[in-house]
């Protein structure tokens, strides 16, 4: 346990798909007038160096941000995910990469809540710097599901919750699923979004069919491939399962998919984007 840094991997084809979708559930969200809760489980150090010795040992953000770096995106959507990454690499070379809490603090407005927690005792000292300066900012040094107990539903009604553990053991499959519902009985308003790896294909449609047999309501899948399925090719691609999603969701995250298909990807490589359970 705890052995998960994600500074390994930060910036790959996983986190672009993630944080595609969380810059697009934001951006729906925040053109309403009404503060809203950012609320992140599984928060690691906030941003990381890609220069880092973690980051260059294993380069997996060589075959994410780093082929989109200097493209001159159509989509909208994707054209914001890639100002926030530029944002931190003002020079124009590509140092840096945010985690979903920076980019929520980075698109956040003064008025709305962010809260985040993080186990590892490692991150999260990193992780509480990079709020130091930040009103409406609740930052946790606990377990993720203590943390929805202890800080779920927020005094605002709206907001987004990312889920994304690093799935180190069997366990937090299911410890996912009950956490979920704990939170949706405490926040049902919120849209979810939880982040999910594919490494063996019939285990993980098992783990979606439980969250479908929640019988909650209102379910989105998304899911980006970067490899064709493979048991002994590690993380073949990975996912997102929302719940809540924006009415524009899908058609927002369409284009911006398919251009990072082109960009990313290889003749195996595929997306789908499919209504789980309706309204």
């Amino acid at each position: 346990m705890l052995s998960y840094r994600h500074s390994f991997h930060a910036g790959n084809h996983a986190d672009v798909l993630k944080h595609l979708t969380e810059v697009a559930i934001l951006d729906y969200l925040l053109q309403k007038d009404k503060p809203l809760c950012y609320h992140d489980t599984h928060a690691g150090a906030g941003l990381y160096s890609l220069q880092s010795s973690q980051a260059q040992k294993t380069a997996e953000y060589t075959e994410g941000i780093g082929k989109l770096w200097h493209y001159q995106p159509q989509s909208p959507l994707l054209g914001k995910y890639l100002d926030v990454v530029k944002q931190l690499n003002p020079d124009g070379e590509l140092n840096f990469y945010p985690g979903s809490p920076k980019i929520a603090a980075m698109l956040l407005r003064a008025g709305d809540q962010l809260q985040a927690t993080e186990l590892h005792p490692s991150d999260f000292p990193l992780l509480q710097s990079q709020f130091l300066q930040r009103r409406l900012t609740r930052i946790e040094n606990i377990d993720a599901f203590a943390g929805i107990k202890a800080m779920l539903p927020p005094l605002v009604k709206r907001g987004l919750v990312l889920i994304d553990p690093p799935y180190e053991l069997k366990t937090e499959y299911q410890d996912l699923i009950k956490g979920l519902q704990e939170a949706y009985k405490r926040f049902p308003q919120a849209t979810y979004a939880i982040w999910y790896p594919v490494i063996e294909r019939h285990s993980i449609e098992q783990f979606i069919a439980a969250i479908v047999a929640t019988g909650i309501k209102n379910q989105l899948r998304i899911e980006f491939n970067l490899h064709a399925d493979s048991p002994g090719h590690g993380m073949t691609g990975s996912g997102m399962l929302v719940i809540n999603p924006p009415y524009t969701l899908a058609q927002s995250l369409a284009p911006a998919l398919s251009e990072v298909q082109q960009q990313l990807g290889n003749p195996a490589s595929h997306y789908q984007i499919m209504q789980l359970v309706g309204e």
